[in-house]
């Protein structure tokens, strides 16, 4: 990926990353704490996890071209550094996303099954809920692991970008900074 309307393809494609971790974490805590939302939102969440997954290795990959036609700074190579963290945690949301889907199945088997033979087992229904805590618990690890890890990302390419590029105080118009003399 190289670029995108004139422009670097990775200074757009980072916008989708920065987007969809933090709304694909707050549906996966929503619906790894709330049985009614997982009801819902199961497949539609799985979906959106398997989309940022694949976000984040286009945004990388438009990334590491950019990175070989700028400066090589500090800076920069920090940012190129974290960006290479992002995957493991996208991956993380869409095995936890997945994980909660099959609960929401595993969930549904179990109610029918009950309807069936008149009720479910207590040992069965605090399995059920043993399980539902624990994937809650791994479910925002990894959403504050992702949040975190794409926070840091961002951080560090806009210091990158930015850094040195403008006046702290107004230009005036069409021209360089007034040095007062």
């Amino acid at each position: 990926m190289t670029t995108l309307a004139g422009l670097p393809a990775h200074i757009l494609l980072v916008h989708a990353v920065v987007v969809l971790v933090p709304l694909t974490g707050l549906l996966v805590v929503v619906e790894s704490l709330w049985p009614a939302a997982r009801r819902r939102l199961a497949w539609p969440v799985v979906g959106l996890a398997v989309l940022t997954l694949v976000s984040v290795p286009l945004a990388t990959e438009a990334g590491e071209w950019l990175e070989h036609r700028i400066a090589s700074t500090p800076l920069v190579r920090t940012h190129a550094e974290l960006g290479d963290t992002m995957l493991p945690w996208a991956v993380g949301l869409a095995v936890v996303a997945v994980l909660l889907a099959a609960l929401h199945q595993r969930s549904r088997r179990a109610e029918r099954r009950a309807a069936e033979v008149g009720s479910a087992g207590p040992e069965h229904r605090a399995r059920g809920r043993l399980l539902a805590a624990a994937l809650a618990v791994v479910a925002v690890v990894v959403v504050v692991g992702s949040v975190v890890t794409v926070y840091r990302i961002g951080d560090s390419g806009a210091r990158a970008a930015w850094t040195g590029q403008f006046s702290a105080t107004p230009l005036p118009r069409g021209g360089a900074p007034v040095t007062p003399g």
